[in-house]
């Protein structure tokens, strides 16, 4: 028996083919229809009343919109940052070494990533509201960029474990037997393998910190939307293509993250094929 696939021929090959275009079509016609609404000069969000930039222009010229953007990014990169460090040392500490305790360490980092989003806002809530009573702490952003360490965690250290489990353990030994110190071949060795990973692990908490909104609306604070806390807002005021607009501004910088995140691990791998 031959160990190879057969292609599939005639009709079934073009019965697979219009079902792959009808699932894609599935999938990025809405994504297409919010680009080509966000032009519309109607204020009825579903009605396309010619081509107009009006609304990119009040998204640039709103100041809630510039504050809810500018809170984003700083709590996205700071939470991002953290995020990457503890996340990466949850990783080593759960490859590299046996503790006590660490099957049960190991179950706690994959909570967040198994409870509901709005349990975990609940959490969150209750436990920001004891430590305002005990330390006067008011929620804004130690509270936001706080909880979106807490969930960013677990995927960095999802995403830099998958990289250490493929990396062979024999590398660092040699460079230990050759007079390195465990920092030493952490540095030069572990850490560039590991790299990759470490970058996609940022790109998605960057991603998730940017796109949260449940958990970001329980624990914000006068003065501190986000801009997906912002666009929520907008829903409830009433729908202009100005949501349309905001929308395709956060479209825009997720798929930006997503091709970073493409070409780095590209590059990282023409780098090590050489």
């Amino acid at each position: 028996m031959s160990g190879t696939v057969a292609e599939p021929k005639g009709a079934t090959k073009r019965t697979l083919q219009g079902l792959s275009g009808l699932v894609y079509f599935f999938f990025y016609a809405p994504i297409i229809l919010l680009v080509i609404f966000s032009f519309s000069d109607n204020r009825n969000v579903g009605v396309w009343g010619g081509f107009t930039l009006d609304w990119y222009r009040e998204f640039g010229e709103s100041s809630g919109t510039q504050d809810a953007l500018w809170n984003s990014v700083q709590i996205g990169l700071v939470s991002t940052a953290v995020s990457v460090v503890l996340g990466t040392l949850a990783a080593l500490a759960l490859e590299r070494f046996t503790f006590r305790g660490k099957q049960v360490f190991d179950a706690l980092l994959y909570l967040p990533i198994i409870i509901p989003d709005v349990t975990m806002a609940v959490m969150l809530l209750l436990f920001f509201a004891q430590i305002a009573e005990w330390f006067g702490i008011t929620k804004g952003f130690a509270t936001i960029t706080l909880s979106h360490i807490a969930f960013s965690i677990s995927f960095v250290s999802i995403v830099v474990r998958a990289r250490l489990a493929g990396m062979d353990d024999k590398l660092e030994e040699a460079a230990m037997d050759l007079y390195a110190t465990r920092w030493m071949a952490f540095r030069h060795v572990t850490l560039p393998l590991i790299m990759p990973g470490i970058l996609g692990g940022a790109l998605l908490a960057m991603t998730l910190s940017l796109d949260d909104v449940v958990i970001t609306q329980f624990v914000t604070g006068p003065g501190w939307n986000t801009l997906p806390v912002f666009v929520f807002g907008l829903i409830r005021r009433g729908v202009t293509p100005l949501i349309n607009a905001v929308s395709v501004v956060m479209l825009v910088a997720s798929m930006g993250l997503v091709a970073l995140s493409l070409i780095t691990d590209r590059a990282r791998s023409s780098d090590s094929a050489t």
